[in-house]
Parts: C-alpha cells; structure tokens; sequence
C-alpha cells in the first residue's frame, strides 16, 4: 500500500485487520487487487461495476471481499487454507481467526513484494496452508512446510504456551507471523532458485542443503548452536542446516522490508542530525527494489535502533533482538537480489489470480 489505510468515508486511520472504522463506525471491506479499503452496506460493495461481498469468514475475522462470481464466497486468503478447525470447535476457530489476520498480513506482503502465489489447489507443490491445533485435535502438530503446504499450531497463538517455548528454545523472538515468514522462505527457496547458478551462490552462503536434515535436527537438539554462531548466523536456528538458514534470512528480509514500508507509510524518519552519518534525513521508502541493499540495511539499521529505544521507554524488549553481522547482510543480499528479480506487476499478479480461479476471471 502506498500509504497508511484510511477509512474511505472520515479519512481515519485504520488497521489492516478492521472490520468497522473506529471513528465513524462505517463497516469496512478490504479488496486486495487495489489494497484499499470500501465502505459495505448489506454485505456488499460495487468497485467498477464489480459487485463484491463480504468473506464468508467475516464472522471469524476476515475483512477481505470476494469477488460475486468467486468460488465459495471465500477471499483469496481463505481460499489458500487448505485444513482448519472443525465448524463446532468454537474455542479453536478463534484461534484460528487470529493466526488467519497474520496470514492476510503475509499475502499482502508478498503481493508488494510482486511474489507470485500459485494457490496449491491449482497446481501441486503450490502454496497452502493447514492451520490446526494440537489442543483441539490431540494430534501432534509440526510447525513446517512439505511441498508448499505449511503448517501452523494455532495453540501458538496463545500468549502463555508461545512465551514459554520461546523461553525454552531461548529464542529472542516467537510470533505467529514470525512462522509464518519462515516457512514461505521454505516455499520460495524452491520458486525463486530456478537455475544451477542461483543454487551454487545459494549453497555457497548457506551451506549444501542436501546433506541429511534428520542427521542435522538430532545433532542441534543434542548439541545445540555451535560457539561463535552469531558471527556468522542471524539466530541460533539458522545453524540447524542450510535450508533453515536461508528460511531465517528470508524471514527477516520480510521483517525489515515490511517493516520499513509501514514508516515510510505514516512519515516516520530520522533527522540527520541524530544519525550524524548522512547529509540527509534517514527515510524509510515504501520500495527498496531500486536501491542498493546498503541503503536498505543502513535505514534499518538506525530505524530499528530507534524502535528499540521506543520499546525500551515502555518497559519492553528490544523491537528487533538481532545483529547483522557481515556474513549475514551478504545472505540477506543474496535474498534480496532474487527476491527483486521475480516481481510480477501488478496487474500481473491480478491476472495471476484470477487465471487460478477461472471462475474469477469472468468480469
């Protein structure tokens, strides 16, 4: 999005997750092919002659519109979800509601981003996602991705249960959305990787990822990250095996990407006079595709020294608990450099869409 969401009838602010604006209290819908918010009347909206409807999930929190000749009357999120809980588990369909907001907030990245998202009913190895609970299901949950579909706990969407394992795994961060930038990393390692050249650069930062990953699991539970991990590594996950590795630094391009678009979105900057390093204010841009990654690395770097001390002044962590050390801003270099060069336009993503559900594509 170009700049902060706004409510189309008072201007105020809103969350990408609102249903109704918290000024005026008009109902809200948002559309995805134009990132805008509409205002619905009777579960609907016409957008150029288009009638759309509110998802059918918007009792659950979903805030999207589906087109009126959509399949299911489903948004183009929900329709991803490929297992979820069972319409009489009232306890994990909230769960799941919230861990679907996280979700919508990664498909719209991804849309910035021009990353295409072939849904994994339309082709297999496409992109999908199971989200169960091990609470509600008594099964065994594993948070991962197998061939495009990945899995999410939602009984990690409770505070307590995610703390404790955060604590557990001495982790500095753990959050819903921090999976679920992850295991697309997984996901598009195999999309975006598409020469034996990318894969032999990819292999020389992150390791050969055909040695064994079971060998590589049980030596890191038993042993644990190497010493001296972070002079090379972003977390002590990424040691694991070179497809964690680079699952990790996908994550945390999203993360700073992401992150610095919302600044740039509602006018954040940092006045040259603080940073003492440039001539020029630090301005966090809505797109770093044109720029080199040093400018994309210097911006976060004093950006996210200024939202930690913004976390510090309200008794909370650090924002971002991670350095970026020089072998890690050549990995998320590399990252960045396939990244920037698959995007899809705009109205390539939209043709993309619709082309996956033909029964979208009648106008």
């Amino acid at each position: 999005m170009s700049s902060a969401p706004r409510c189309p009838h008072c201007r105020h602010f809103v969350y990408l997750s609102m249903r109704e604006c918290p000024n005026c209290e008009a109902e809200l819908g948002f559309n995805l092919l134009d990132r805008q918010f509409y205002g619905i009347r009777q579960g609907q909206v016409v957008i150029d002659g288009v009638t759309w409807y509110t998802c059918s999930n918007r009792g659950w929190g979903c805030n999207w519109l589906v087109r009126e000749d959509a399949p299911a009357g489903q948004c183009f999120s929900c329709r991803l979800t490929r297992r979820r809980p069972e319409s009489d588990d009232t306890i994990a369909l909230e769960k799941w509601g919230s861990v679907e907001e996280a979700k919508r907030r990664l498909l719209l990245q991804l849309g910035e981003l021009g990353l295409p998202i072939v849904p994994w009913d339309v082709r297999p190895g496409g992109l999908g996602f199971d989200l169960i609970s091990s609470l509600s299901t008594g099964e065994r949950v594993i948070i991962g991705h197998a061939n495009g579909i990945i899995t999410i706990d939602l009984a990690e969407s409770l505070d307590d249960r995610r703390e404790a394992l955060r604590v557990r795994l001495g982790e500095p961060y753990r959050t819903i959305l921090g999976h679920l930038r992850h295991e697309v990393g997984h996901y598009y390692q195999n999309v975006l990787l598409g020469d034996d050249a990318a894969w032999a650069r990819c292999r020389e930062l992150f390791g050969d990822e055909r040695t064994s990953y079971q060998d590589a699991i049980t030596r890191h539970y038993a042993q644990g990250a190497p010493q001296g991990w972070s002079a090379s590594y972003i977390s002590e996950y990424a040691t694991m095996h070179p497809w964690e590795d680079f699952a990790e630094t996908f994550a945390h391009y999203l993360h700073i990407t992401g992150t610095l678009r919302t600044a740039a979105a509602i006018g954040i900057h940092i006045d040259a006079s603080v940073t003492n390093l440039r001539d020029t204010d630090v301005e966090p841009l809505l797109s770093y595709e044109d720029q080199p990654v040093q400018r994309l690395l210097a911006d976060w770097d004093w950006m996210s020294q200024a939202f930690n001390r913004i976390n510090r002044s309200m008794g909370f962590g650090d924002l971002y608990p991670f350095e970026l050390v020089g072998p890690v801003r050549h990995k998320l270099a590399f990252v960045r450099d396939i990244v920037t060069k698959a995007p899809l336009s705009h109205d390539e993503q939209i043709a993309l869409a619709l082309a996956s559900h033909p029964d979208e594509a009648r106008t």
